[in-house]
């Protein structure tokens, strides 16, 4: 389900799909771990990208390679469930789709991190297909 009734299309004449509100936001805002927060919202993909992205981090890239998989595929459920038909603008500026996202960058990197790069490549596609402002914002 769209969350804006005045969904924008790109240029092929597909809408942007607009994830609803997720609660593991305001559950990582108010300083709960990453861990805690995918323990209580598993569907969410914003606590996977932010593990991912930890792992990341601390050298750790396959753990960071299974965070970001699993984030990335939640995303993919909850964008499905959202209306997505497998392309189209998956928006940055709003911000519930920000963990799909972060999960799709964070992938990206961490496929380099163990030498796949098809998958890097494929995701770095990926985001910027889906959003041009979030791979700027991500850095890729």
């Amino acid at each position: 389900m769209l969350t804006r009734v005045d969904a924008v299309s790109d240029l092929l004449g597909i809408p942007e799909t607009l994830l609803p509100h997720d609660p593991a936001i305001p559950a990582l805002d108010e300083g709960r771990a990453a861990d805690q927060v995918a323990r209580a919202y598993p569907s969410s993909s914003l606590p996977w990208a932010v593990l991912a992205e930890d792992a990341l981090d601390e050298g750790e890239v396959v753990m960071a390679y299974a965070y970001a998989r699993t984030g990335y595929h939640r995303g993919l459920d909850a964008l499905r469930r959202a209306g997505w038909r497998g392309q189209g603008p998956v928006p940055w500026e709003h911000v519930p789709n920000r963990g799909f996202l972060r999960a799709l960058a964070a992938l990206a990197r961490a496929a380099d991190g163990i030498g796949e790069e098809e998958e890097r490549h494929r995701c770095v596609e990926f985001l910027r297909a889906s959003s041009a402002t979030g791979a700027r914002e991500l850095g890729l």
